[in-house]
């Protein structure tokens, strides 16, 4: 068996995702406003609304800088009545 060893940038290796519940249902062009904002947020790395299911965000983020608590609070920094479901 050929294996090789590949590089993980550090990064990768600071990113966690987690799950997040939604209260308020938004329009597509709300979520990508929402996803914009938290993306500009030091330490989150990226917001994604699940295409079939608008409540669930996949939320990636920094573990060096933020919590997954701290994420949270970000989004309901939005008045968007958010919930920790988990990480992935």
């Amino acid at each position: 068996m050929d294996m090789q060893v590949q590089h993980i940038p550090n990064e990768a290796k600071s990113t966690v995702e987690i799950v997040v519940y939604v209260k308020k249902d938004l329009a597509q062009d709300q979520q990508l406003r929402v996803a914009s904002i938290l993306e500009q947020t030091d330490g989150i790395t990226g917001v994604e609304f699940c295409p079939l299911r608008n409540h669930l965000v996949l939320a990636r983020y920094n573990k060096d800088m933020f919590s997954s608590q701290d994420v949270l609070k970000s989004f309901n920094s939005l008045n968007l009545e958010a919930k920790l479901i988990g990480p992935i």
